[in-house]
């Protein structure tokens, strides 16, 4: 996989198309990965003892490995090399 934990990256493809994050998660067995701030999704919580009411909150869900890109120090879009020196 081209991208690991805490690396910066740039989504290239969907509906988030141009953001930026950090990854916060990677799912090696399904090719996908967790950047912050990146395509939310609503969960609705039931309501339980502590929060009677229940609530919505938003999480971060996975999107394909091949959908970002690594972002350099300048805020471009970089291609990183297996053996390249970083």
């Amino acid at each position: 996989m081209h991208v690991r934990k805490g690396d910066q990256v740039v989504v290239i493809a969907g509906n988030d198309k141009g953001r930026t994050g950090e990854v916060k998660e990677v799912l090696r067995k399904k090719d996908r990965v967790v950047v912050e701030g990146v395509n939310l999704r609503w969960k609705h919580r039931k309501p339980t003892q502590q929060n009677p009411k229940g609530e919505r909150v938003q999480i971060e869900s996975p999107i394909h490995a091949s959908n970002v890109m690594h972002v350099d120090a300048s805020g471009k879009r970089t291609r990183k090399r297996p053996g390249a020196e970083q």
